[in-house]
């Protein structure tokens, strides 16, 4: 099931969308997350935390979901 995430600025990073859904708890774990799990980022493997995340990107994340970026516009 996919979920949406609202953009409130331009793109947040990878490390930000982790630490905003909630699948690590601080932002310094976020390198080692990426390390020792998959994440896809448009179904290409990625693992820079500092990776540009825009609305209409796809995100993967296998034990998470699969997260579509949105613009706070397209919330309506």
């Amino acid at each position: 099931m996919e979920k949406d995430l609202f953009l409130r600025t331009q793109y947040i990073t990878l490390g930000q969308f982790l630490k905003i859904t909630g699948i690590i708890d601080s932002g310094g774990r976020a390198k080692w997350f990426l390390q020792e799990n998959k994440v896809l980022v448009n179904d290409e493997a990625e693992d820079r935390r500092g990776r540009k995340l825009r609305a209409g990107d796809k995100v993967i994340v296998p034990e998470a979901g699969t997260f579509i970026m949105r613009s706070k516009q397209q919330e309506k």
